[in-house]
């Protein structure tokens, strides 16, 4: 079992732990009321990570702590500056299996060892505002650190800490960062113990160069693709866990990243050379697939669900709660094994070590080099001229199913030209985020247009499903013929917004 808090947090530098004279007077800082002593703890924690530190480079930390409230296993991932969520796991002799595979988008799967161990006399306050509520838990560290690795060496410091309560908000830091600087305390120059005791241990020092490593090109189109390209790889990295764990939104995110790295991928084969990096978007394709069942199954049950729910009660006949129901449990747990399964699955793993390859040694072309304008407007043009082509077509097509292929076919461009246009924004500014914006309008009448089409295909197995029981299938076709309205509202609606959109091409918003 696995408990999970999301803490915020903000490190100092102290001069010492043994002298506390120098720590300032916080009452009356940022709601703070008096500052309430609540003695000292000893702790000691082994941090694991692989030989090569992948936890550490993508800011995770996992470590088996000791002593103090809080004893147990941890694993810390990156939420934004000052937050991160714990994942805490009871104490054990190996790393649970739970947090190995929250992990595993980080290790790709190599071995995790003990690299560092650091035990911390800790002196902790608690920040207290009115009413006795705790704001925050300020805590001056002694900090000892040794190396479990080869050729390390011993480091100790000290440091101070101040961690939010869970009610407070980022204000009460800011207040009390202000209030340390006017006395002379600064932020840490490291993000946590670990990231510093690695540093002065000699751990991080130690590891081996990847001599193949490769650096675009400083103000070049490649260091423009290059650095959308990873920043998307990382944020895929990040998704894993939360898709794990089966937290509101994940899937969806993770999915849409897939599709975007696809999508700039192919858009910049002049800059990333495509016998390396078509493969891979064959394996984005492939794991995105993976994620469908589950994302397409959440969608469905948010559109039928609030569709259920606005019809009046005179128009619902039958159990049509009740059979939404169990249609939704039946498929969201064949959808959500898929899910499971794709993630743990070797297929995955490789594919993660051909991102993490991408972002070490990204396959530059020759042409890649030069300044950035003409290469990123070229493939935006590009992209922009297919989701022309496809549009068009499909207007011409009478209603009914081949017209509906084609529109979907339209949707898929127009998210490929506005993914161009995000890798874009850096060299071509404000112009791309306008044109951006214009295609999304289109994307978004073709989304919900498609949306009505898989709805409609549910809603049929759902009628067959409830007649065959003998219940009324009467709301169902209902439903039916809102989303058949939809659909045609949406067709009805594409010329004129298709119009607006491409009125002004890339090059006239280029010139504003």
């Amino acid at each position: 079992m696995t408990t999970s808090t999301r803490e915020t947090e903000r490190k100092y530098e102290a001069p010492s732990a043994d002298d506390t004279t120098w720590l300032p007077d916080l009452a009356g800082v940022g709601g703070i009321e008096s500052v309430v002593d609540q003695g000292t703890q000893d702790l000691d924690a082994v941090y694991y990570d692989t030989d090569d530190l992948r936890l550490a480079d993508t800011a995770a930390v996992l470590r088996r702590r000791t002593g103090g409230t809080d004893a147990g296993w941890h694993l810390k991932l990156p939420l934004s500056r000052d937050s991160r969520e714990e994942v805490q796991a009871p104490l054990s002799d190996t790393v649970p299996e739970v947090l190995r595979e929250l992990a595993l988008s980080r290790t790709r799967g190599a071995k995790l060892r003990p690299v560092v161990q650091i035990a911390s006399t800790r002196d902790v306050r608690q920040l207290v505002g009115s009413g006795g509520t705790v704001l925050a838990e300020l805590s001056i560290d002694s900090v000892r650190a040794e190396s479990l690795l080869a050729h390390g060496t011993l480091a100790s410091w000290s440091e101070m800490e101040i961690e939010l309560a869970p009610d407070s908000g980022p204000a009460l830091l800011e207040a009390v960062d202000e209030r340390l600087g006017e006395t002379g305390i600064g932020r840490a120059h490291s993000s946590s113990k670990l990231a510093r005791a690695l540093e002065e241990t000699g751990v991080a020092a130690s590891r081996v160069v990847d001599e193949r490593a490769v650096v675009p090109a400083p103000g070049s189109a490649e260091e423009e693709v290059v650095r959308y390209v990873n920043y998307r790889i990382h944020a895929l990295v990040n998704l894993d866990p939360a898709v794990r764990r089966g937290l509101p939104d994940a899937v969806h995110q993770m999915r849409t990243t897939c599709r975007r790295l696809r999508s700039v991928l192919r858009s910049f084969r002049s800059v990333l050379d495509r016998e390396v990096t078509d493969p891979v978007r064959a394996e984005l394709k492939w794991l995105s697939n993976g994620l469908g069942a589950e994302r397409d199954q959440e969608v469905l049950r948010e559109r039928l669900g609030s569709k259920i729910e606005a019809l009046p009660v005179e128009l619902v006949f039958g159990a049509v709660s009740a059979r939404l129901q169990v249609w939704d449990v039946g498929n969201t747990s064949a959808a959500r094994a898929r899910t499971l399964e794709t993630l743990d699955s070797t297929r995955y793993l490789a594919l993660l070590e051909r991102l993490a390859t991408l972002t070490e040694r990204p396959p530059l072309c020759a042409k890649a080099a030069g300044q950035p304008v003409k290469v990123m407007t070229k493939a935006v043009l590009k992209e922009y001229g297919r989701l022309t082509d496809r549009t068009a077509y499909a207007l011409e097509l009478p209603p009914g199913t081949e017209r509906d292929t084609a529109l979907h076919e339209a949707r898929k461009a127009a998210k490929k030209t506005r993914y161009a246009t995000e890798a874009a924004r850096d060299s071509l500014g404000k112009p791309a985020k306008r044109f951006g914006k214009r295609i999304k309008a289109v994307q978004q009448v073709l989304g919900e247009h498609q949306d009505s089409v898989v709805a409609r295909k549910a809603l049929r197995r759902i009628a067959l499903a409830a007649q065959a029981a003998g219940e009324p299938s009467f709301t169902w076709g209902l439903l039916y013929g809102q989303e058949q309205a939809a659909a045609e509202r949406g067709e009805r609606e594409l010329p004129s917004i298709w119009t607006a959109a491409s009125q002004r091409g890339l090059r006239k918003a280029l010139k504003g």
